[in-house]
């Protein structure tokens, strides 16, 4: 059978002329150009017919410059995986009569989102775990300069275009939040200080010193301290904190050795001195200024917010600032920022949280997606606010933990975040 070459952003009338087009009962579609495998043509075929699928993609290889070939493994499509970028592959196998079912229901005309609008309406497909062909890959960049292409405001008119996708799948699935969130009032009852800056830390003597001064330096009309949670680290980081002499410093060490950073957030926010709102610093990055802790206080209290989520600047590790620039999230408005929540990866930095509920609610102790985890759920009910300029430096450098992933850390990565994503959309569709 032909292979089909089309581009990964297309057009819905570009998708159903070609669609139009097609006589044979299976369609393969490539947004790259592709080497077949052995037999590929005649598993993918099998597979579909076996499955009743509407769609099935495989595994495959990334050819290097040199030929030689490292084999790029994808993961299963989980309910919540909705992401407009989950990774299928440049080819797909498509059921003709099902596509053509799919694009009858498509009644908007988009200019890059088809795919993702035909995906979402697709009633069964299928992965097969097996390296089926191969392809040049056409974006060489590490993971840690990939993470970020959704906030590019080069992206921007694509991104409200997948919204409109997704909200509209959320819409006609009973997953769509309507109506207002939950104002929080916040009780100060029982709570020493007003605030506490959060710090887990593990081996980065290198940079602690840097986040935890810039902590310490913050100026408010309120009290607060920095809770470093030092996760048992062996290169000097426990001997730099201890050697810091501030009273609003407090040094956790936990008994267990058993804790992600989810656990050591948890260690923090259970601690009694724990302030009443919990701000994130991650123990390589800094606050941009010394009125950091302020601004995302006085966004609580003006909101009556249940978190609050800030904006940073991408910078080198001396703070020169590197594209994309400003990470502001300006996708997320007040009428359905918590909806598009589950399209995309991430909700911004820093983070903060009005600590009682997140006592209640309690971080997943993993070591990624665990503040994810935990702005889902709270978006699901209540109030969370935004504080729009950057307030917080996040700086890339090679000790970075996701600098430069592997394709099965990434595929690790990502496969969490979507089981939560199909656990929340579980959970709204309930209510």
């Amino acid at each position: 059978m032909e292979i089909h070459r089309l581009p990964r952003l297309l057009s819905t009338s570009a998708l159903k002329a070609w669609a139009a087009s097609l006589k044979e009962p299976y369609a393969f579609l490539a947004t790259a150009a592709v080497a077949e495998g052995a037999f590929m043509q005649r598993r993918l075929l099998g597979v579909a017919a076996d499955s009743g699928a509407d769609m099935v993609y495989a595994d495959h290889y990334d050819v290097a410059a040199d030929g030689s070939r490292t084999r790029h493994p994808l993961i299963p499509l989980q309910e919540g995986a909705l992401r407009d970028d989950f990774d299928f592959g440049p080819l797909w196998l498509l059921r003709t009569e099902s596509l053509r079912k799919a694009l009858s229901q498509m009644d908007r005309e988009y200019n890059w989102g088809a795919l993702y609008d035909l995906r979402l309406r697709l009633g069964g497909i299928v992965h097969v775990g097996e390296c089926l062909y191969s392809v040049v890959p056409d974006d060489l960049r590490a993971s840690g300069q990939k993470q970020f292409d959704y906030v590019d405001p080069r992206n921007r008119a694509v991104q409200v275009e997948m919204e409109q996708i997704c909200t509209d799948y959320l819409r006609r699935t009973g997953g769509l939040l309507t109506g207002e969130p939950l104002p929080v009032e916040h009780d100060a009852a029982g709570f020493p200080l007003t605030a506490s800056v959060v710090i887990p830390v593990y081996n980065r003597v290198r940079t602690v010193g840097d986040a935890v001064r810039s902590a310490l330096a913050q100026e408010t009309d309120f009290p607060f301290n920095v809770i470093v949670v030092d996760n048992h680290s062996t290169d000097g980081t426990t001997e730099l904190l201890r050697s810091v002499v501030d009273p609003r410093l407090v040094h956790l060490i936990p008994e267990r050795d058993d804790l992600l950073i989810g656990g050591c957030w948890q260690t923090a926010v259970e601690d009694p001195r724990c302030g009443l709102f919990a701000v994130q610093l991650d123990s390589d990055d800094l606050y941009a200024g010394p009125d950091t802790l302020r601004k995302m206080v006085e966004a609580f209290r003006r909101e009556k917010a249940a978190m609050v989520i800030g904006s940073y600047q991408m910078t080198d590790f001396d703070l020169k600032p590197i594209p994309p620039g400003v990470i502001d999230h300006r996708e997320w408005t007040p009428e359905n920022g918590r909806n598009n929540a589950l399209r995309i990866n991430g909700l911004g930095a820093p983070r903060a949280f009005y600590v009682p509920l997140l006592r209640e609610i309690g971080f997943p102790n993993v070591s990624y997606g665990e503040d994810y985890a935990v702005g889902l759920r709270i978006s699901r009910t209540w109030r969370i606010a935004r504080v729009w300029e950057p307030v917080y430096c996040c700086r890339r450098w090679e000790g970075n933990s996701d600098a430069a992933l592997s394709q099965e850390r990434i595929n690790a990565n990502n496969a969490y975040k979507d089981s939560l994503r199909t656990l929340e959309l579980k959970a709204r569709r309930q209510r």
